[in-house]
């Protein structure tokens, strides 16, 4: 073969082989891309803050967790279960629960909600308040059915929804005033707004009370507003109540499930995670009617199986004491919650006093505060980001020292992003030290200029 033909050849298998494998390569990304019921599911900010606290080191005011011990009683309870002599206690549990757990939560709410919940019946353990959320829109969800969420709202709200094929329907707290000394009872919903966004296609309504980010406690009559609706509609309602021991005087948690006519219509979840300061425990449960929760129970079975039995033994433990010590004076709860609202009002001053507008909360262990009075002591023209408040959070992580989580995720749409742009949240939930070192170093900020 001429020797100019057959390089022309070789030349021609090479292309070939070239396209062949840029066609492969292409199919195959096509073929294991991100499924379509993933799509918008953004976890860009939290893969960007996770990378600004590990390089940076700064004081975490960002994540939702406690940097000290559980209380006594609780890791007691925990240590008898690692010392027992019972091989049953490393092993499965039943799928719907530990026995010790079910009843132990039965009791708690029975007396709270003055209804009787039969612990086989109304009670389902799951891993963490998370899983419980999950498997309850899961198990509720056809393609196309509408659940509304109240803005801003947990971040993984909307993803859950999204991901049972879903559509979420968005209904935004706003602040009622804006200058002066604001609370979280100073953001509500609108009424219009809430009724408009009920219809045939809705199939429940998502509440978070007490609320994060804001620490909103729904009142009564906002509460029972939502229970009109929902009955008119013929709704369920998902109730997420995690941060309900940690509410500051006056105000009080009202329980959708024990207002009239709600029971039955009504999943309520809940955590150890804050009640005991245990979050890497994961334990959480629901309960509710047993028409519900036998749709839970598929789901549920299916993807967990059976909850770790050891942690679920230690709670059980743990919430009994906490249930017979619940109306003393010098209650572990009264004692933690005059603690908690120590470091709440310090960070609340500490905010003020750099020039921040804090959101003053009435439950939880965050503060949701407006930072755009602060802008131009910050380069926001140096870090990368769509919305301002994840520059300025990763702006004060670098120069400063300290992390505060951004609201915009919070928000669904772009421009109600924007509404959560201003906004910075702060945890309080943390040693005396690490409060005073996040204040020092904030102080020391504001006057470099």
């Amino acid at each position: 073969m001429d020797r100019r033909l057959r390089y022309s050849v070789q030349a021609v298998l090479v292309l070939i082989i070239a396209g062949c494998s840029d066609y492969a390569g292409a199919a195959k990304s096509s073929k294991f891309r991100l499924p379509e019921r993933f799509a918008g599911i953004d976890t860009t900010t939290d893969k960007n803050m996770n990378e600004v606290l590990m390089k940076y080191n700064p004081v975490n005011l960002g994540t939702g967790a406690p940097d000290f011990l559980p209380p006594t009683f609780v890791r007691s309870a925990m240590w008898n279960v690692s010392v027992s002599d019972d091989p049953a206690v490393n092993q499965y549990s039943n799928p719907d629960g530990h026995k010790k757990l079910q009843t132990a939560v039965a009791r708690l709410y029975s007396d709270l909600i003055n209804r009787d919940l039969d612990p086989n019946e109304n009670v389902i353990i799951t891993v963490g308040a998370s899983e419980a959320l999950y498997v309850t829109i899961q198990a509720h969800t056809n393609p196309g059915d509408e659940w509304i969420l109240i803005e801003p709202a947990f971040t993984a709200y909307r993803s859950l929804v999204k991901m049972a094929g879903g559509v979420p329907k968005l209904v935004q707290l706003r602040p009622k005033k804006t200058r002066g000394k604001i609370s979280s009872s100073d953001w509500v919903y609108e009424r219009k707004e809430m009724a408009r966004a009920f219809n045939r296609k809705t199939k429940g309504i998502l509440i978070n009370t007490p609320h994060n980010p804001t620490g909103k406690v729904f009142t009564k009559e906002e509460l029972q507003f939502i229970a009109d609706l929902a009955v008119k509609w013929n709704t369920l309602v998902v109730t997420d109540e995690v941060y309900e021991w940690l509410i500051y005087k006056p105000n009080k948690h009202v329980r959708i499930a024990g207002l009239p006519d709600m029971y039955e219509r009504t999943i309520t979840i809940s955590s150890a995670s804050k009640m005991f300061s245990v979050t890497g425990w994961r334990v959480g449960w629901l309960y509710g009617p047993s028409e519900l929760l036998s749709n839970v129970r598929v789901v549920h079975f299916k993807l967990v199986f059976s909850d770790p039995t050891p942690s679920q033994i230690a709670v059980a433990a743990a919430m009994n004491n906490f249930r017979k010590d619940l109306d003393r004076p010098n209650s572990y709860l009264s004692s933690y919650l005059k603690e908690l609202q120590s470091k709440r009002n310090d960070v609340v001053d500490v905010l003020e006093e750099i020039g921040m507008s804090p959101i003053v909360p009435e439950a939880g262990f965050f503060v949701m505060a407006n930072w755009t009075a602060l802008s131009w002591r910050a380069r926001l023209q140096d870090e990368r980001g769509a919305f301002l408040d994840v520059r300025f959070a990763k702006w004060l992580a670098k120069n400063v020292g300290v992390l505060g989580a951004p609201v915009s995720p919070f928000y669904n749409d772009v421009n109600d992003k924007n509404s959560g742009e201003s906004y910075l949240r702060f945890c309080f939930i943390k040693k005396n030290k690490t409060l005073q070192e996040a204040a020092k170093l904030l102080l020391e900020w504001i006057q470099w200029q």
